[in-house]
């Protein structure tokens, strides 16, 4: 999970344990964190991941895990809990693909501009614009 991102873009995510984690778990961790920060159509990845096995054995979801990745300028933070380590790992990769794709995708034409209480114009882009449907559109002016 490391390497150099300068030359292939290999992301470079530290996996780091705490508790009982056995080695097929980090396996499966190293095997689904790369399958999402490892496309080649993202920019550069670096950060980290913690997986986290509690020893507390009445704990309803003792394996957790934290990410906190920069994909290009954005950061990525997710957290997860579970009952087992596999589900751990399974939710893990959904979150981080989930906001990975929005963080590669924000500021990216075809979205809508921002409010104006953001400081936007309120007005869609020209892109936006085929989106519409003419039957909820609002024919009067603001």
């Amino acid at each position: 999970m490391t390497g150099d991102n300068s030359q292939n873009n290999v992301p470079t995510v530290l996996l780091r344990t705490e508790g009982e984690v056995d080695e097929e778990t980090l396996v499966y961790a190293r095997t689904k964190i790369d399958a999402v920060l490892g496309r080649p159509e993202l920019p550069a990845v670096a950060g980290e991941v913690r997986i986290t096995r509690a020893s507390v054995h009445h704990a309803e979801r003792p394996w957790s895990a934290t990410a906190a990745v920069h994909v290009g300028r954005h950061e990525v933070v997710v957290l997860a809990e579970a009952a087992t380590g596999q589900e751990l790992v399974d939710r893990l990769q959904d979150r981080l693909r989930r906001q990975t794709e929005k963080a590669t995708h924000a500021g990216r034409d075809g979205h809508r501009a921002a409010p104006p209480w953001r400081g936007g114009s309120g007005a869609p882009r020209p892109a936006d614009i085929g989106d519409r449907d003419d039957r909820t559109a609002d024919p009067h002016p603001v």
